[in-house]
Protein backbone atom coordinates (compact mmCIF):
# COMPACT_ATOMS: atom_id res chain seq x y z
CA UNK A 1 0.00 0.00 0.00
CA UNK A 2 1.43 3.66 -1.18
CA UNK A 3 1.86 5.78 1.83
CA UNK A 4 3.26 8.41 -0.21
CA UNK A 5 3.94 9.47 -4.12
CA UNK A 6 5.69 11.96 -6.08
CA UNK A 7 3.93 14.54 -9.04
CA UNK A 8 5.13 13.59 -11.93
CA UNK A 9 2.52 16.20 -13.83
CA UNK A 10 -0.32 18.29 -12.45
CA UNK A 11 -3.35 19.15 -15.53
CA UNK A 12 -5.56 22.04 -13.56
CA UNK A 13 -8.03 21.42 -16.53
CA UNK A 14 -7.54 17.97 -16.58
CA UNK A 15 -6.75 15.45 -19.06
CA UNK A 16 -7.45 17.15 -23.36
CA UNK A 17 -9.04 14.06 -24.21
CA UNK A 18 -11.69 14.13 -20.91
CA UNK A 19 -14.55 15.31 -23.43
CA UNK A 20 -17.41 16.20 -19.96
CA UNK A 21 -18.21 19.56 -19.61
CA UNK A 22 -16.95 20.02 -15.81
CA UNK A 23 -13.29 19.24 -15.69
CA UNK A 24 -11.73 17.88 -13.19
CA UNK A 25 -7.88 18.64 -12.24
CA UNK A 26 -5.44 15.88 -12.13
CA UNK A 27 -2.42 14.34 -10.40
CA UNK A 28 -0.47 12.10 -12.45
CA UNK A 29 2.54 10.58 -9.81
CA UNK A 30 4.09 7.67 -8.81
CA UNK A 31 4.00 6.14 -5.50
CA UNK A 32 6.95 6.06 -3.28
CA UNK A 33 6.90 2.47 -2.05
CA UNK A 34 5.54 0.43 -5.19
CA UNK A 35 6.43 2.84 -8.16
CA UNK A 36 2.01 2.59 -8.85
CA UNK A 37 1.13 5.20 -11.76
CA UNK A 38 -1.79 6.81 -10.64
CA UNK A 39 -4.43 9.55 -11.39
CA UNK A 40 -5.52 11.57 -8.25
CA UNK A 41 -8.04 14.07 -7.55
CA UNK A 42 -6.46 17.06 -5.40
CA UNK A 43 -8.53 19.09 -3.79
CA UNK A 44 -9.32 22.90 -4.55
CA UNK A 45 -7.27 24.75 -2.70
CA UNK A 46 -4.14 22.21 -3.02
CA UNK A 47 -0.98 23.95 -4.60
CA UNK A 48 0.54 21.51 -6.61
CA UNK A 49 4.00 21.42 -7.98
CA UNK A 50 5.54 18.87 -10.17
CA UNK A 51 7.86 16.80 -7.82
CA UNK A 52 6.28 17.75 -4.84
CA UNK A 53 5.78 14.35 -2.14
CA UNK A 54 2.09 14.55 -1.01
CA UNK A 55 0.66 11.90 1.38
CA UNK A 56 -2.06 9.50 -0.17
CA UNK A 57 -2.35 7.14 2.37
CA UNK A 58 -5.58 6.31 4.43
CA UNK A 59 -5.59 9.14 7.46
CA UNK A 60 -8.21 11.41 6.05
CA UNK A 61 -6.38 14.20 8.47
CA UNK A 62 -3.02 14.09 6.94
CA UNK A 63 -4.45 14.28 3.13
CA UNK A 64 -3.95 17.71 2.84
CA UNK A 65 -3.60 18.20 -0.81
CA UNK A 66 -5.52 15.56 -2.48
CA UNK A 67 -9.28 14.33 -2.11
CA UNK A 68 -9.01 10.84 -3.85
CA UNK A 69 -7.08 8.85 -5.89
CA UNK A 70 -9.04 8.50 -9.23
CA UNK A 71 -7.25 5.51 -10.39
CA UNK A 72 -3.94 3.28 -11.26
CA UNK A 73 -2.83 4.02 -15.00
CA UNK A 74 -0.50 2.49 -17.42
CA UNK A 75 3.17 4.07 -18.71
CA UNK A 76 1.46 4.92 -22.12
CA UNK A 77 -1.60 6.88 -20.11
CA UNK A 78 1.30 9.20 -19.28
CA UNK A 79 1.66 12.86 -20.59
CA UNK A 80 4.42 13.67 -22.15
CA UNK A 81 5.48 16.10 -19.43
CA UNK A 82 5.18 12.93 -17.01
CA UNK A 83 7.45 10.61 -19.01
CA UNK A 84 10.24 13.18 -18.97
CA UNK A 85 10.04 13.89 -15.58
CA UNK A 86 9.84 9.95 -14.55
CA UNK A 87 13.91 8.78 -14.55
CA UNK A 88 14.46 12.42 -11.95
CA UNK A 89 11.39 11.41 -9.88
CA UNK A 90 12.33 7.61 -9.54
CA UNK A 91 16.45 8.64 -8.52
CA UNK A 92 14.65 11.23 -5.62
CA UNK A 93 12.93 8.02 -4.68
CA UNK A 94 15.93 6.36 -4.37
CA UNK A 95 17.50 9.04 -3.04
CA UNK A 96 15.70 9.20 -0.18
CA UNK A 97 16.11 5.25 0.95
CA UNK A 98 19.69 4.71 -0.76
CA UNK A 99 19.36 1.32 1.77
CA UNK A 100 16.63 -0.30 0.41
CA UNK A 101 18.16 -0.53 -3.42
CA UNK A 102 21.73 -1.45 -2.12
CA UNK A 103 20.47 -4.13 -0.01
CA UNK A 104 19.08 -5.62 -3.66
CA UNK A 105 22.58 -5.86 -4.78
CA UNK A 106 23.39 -7.70 -1.70
CA UNK A 107 20.49 -9.35 -1.26
CA UNK A 108 19.79 -10.69 -4.36
CA UNK A 109 19.36 -14.32 -5.61
CA UNK A 110 19.42 -16.65 -8.33
CA UNK A 111 15.75 -16.58 -10.35
CA UNK A 112 16.88 -19.83 -11.83
CA UNK A 113 19.25 -21.88 -12.27
CA UNK A 114 20.71 -19.78 -15.62
CA UNK A 115 19.36 -16.87 -14.50
CA UNK A 116 20.54 -14.57 -11.50
CA UNK A 117 18.45 -11.60 -10.35
CA UNK A 118 21.00 -9.27 -11.33
CA UNK A 119 21.12 -9.80 -14.51
CA UNK A 120 17.34 -8.62 -15.09
CA UNK A 121 19.08 -5.05 -14.62
CA UNK A 122 20.13 -3.36 -18.10
CA UNK A 123 23.55 -3.26 -18.72
CA UNK A 124 24.69 -5.50 -16.31
CA UNK A 125 25.99 -9.06 -17.81
CA UNK A 126 26.70 -12.29 -16.71
CA UNK A 127 30.62 -10.86 -15.89
CA UNK A 128 30.23 -8.18 -14.56
CA UNK A 129 26.55 -10.15 -12.42
CA UNK A 130 30.01 -12.60 -10.93
CA UNK A 131 31.99 -9.92 -10.24
CA UNK A 132 29.49 -8.15 -7.60
CA UNK A 133 28.60 -12.04 -6.34
CA UNK A 134 31.94 -12.11 -5.73
CA UNK A 135 33.06 -8.75 -3.79
CA UNK A 136 29.33 -8.70 -1.89
CA UNK A 137 31.26 -12.41 -0.30
CA UNK A 138 33.85 -10.05 1.07
CA UNK A 139 31.34 -7.29 2.64
CA UNK A 140 28.18 -6.12 1.75
CA UNK A 141 28.29 -2.79 0.00
CA UNK A 142 27.56 0.17 2.24
CA UNK A 143 26.58 2.48 -0.88
CA UNK A 144 26.16 2.99 -4.70
CA UNK A 145 30.00 4.70 -4.85
CA UNK A 146 31.12 1.30 -2.83
CA UNK A 147 29.71 -0.98 -5.55
CA UNK A 148 31.26 1.30 -8.71
CA UNK A 149 34.49 1.23 -6.76
CA UNK A 150 34.50 -2.58 -5.69
CA UNK A 151 33.25 -3.42 -9.28
CA UNK A 152 35.22 -1.58 -11.87
CA UNK A 153 32.28 -2.64 -14.97
CA UNK A 154 29.49 -1.00 -13.04
CA UNK A 155 29.75 2.15 -13.56
CA UNK A 156 26.03 3.54 -12.54
CA UNK A 157 24.37 1.20 -10.47
CA UNK A 158 21.50 3.68 -9.17
CA UNK A 159 21.23 4.66 -13.09
CA UNK A 160 20.74 0.68 -13.60
CA UNK A 161 17.80 0.24 -11.03
CA UNK A 162 16.22 3.60 -12.26
CA UNK A 163 16.30 1.98 -15.95
CA UNK A 164 14.95 -1.37 -14.57
CA UNK A 165 11.87 0.43 -12.65
CA UNK A 166 11.08 2.05 -16.07
CA UNK A 167 11.34 -0.68 -18.03
CA UNK A 168 9.10 -2.35 -15.84
CA UNK A 169 6.96 0.30 -15.68
CA UNK A 170 6.75 0.16 -19.54
CA UNK A 171 6.01 -3.78 -19.71
CA UNK A 172 3.50 -4.33 -17.43
CA UNK A 173 3.28 -7.71 -18.23
CA UNK A 174 7.42 -8.24 -17.00
CA UNK A 175 7.54 -12.07 -15.72
CA UNK A 176 10.26 -10.59 -13.20
CA UNK A 177 9.15 -7.64 -11.00
CA UNK A 178 12.10 -6.66 -8.85
CA UNK A 179 10.62 -3.25 -7.91
CA UNK A 180 7.47 -2.50 -9.71
CA UNK A 181 4.35 -3.62 -8.02
CA UNK A 182 2.22 -6.26 -10.09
Amino acid sequence: MEEYAYVLDYLPQGRPEDKSFRKTPLIIAIGESEFKLLEIIPKPDAVISVGDRIYIGKSAEKRDKIISIKRRITYKELTSAAVSELPYTIETIIDSNPEKFINFFNNSEAVNARMHTLELLPGLGNKSMWAILEERKKAPFKSFDDISERVKSVHNPKKMIVNRIIEELQNRYEKYKLFVAK
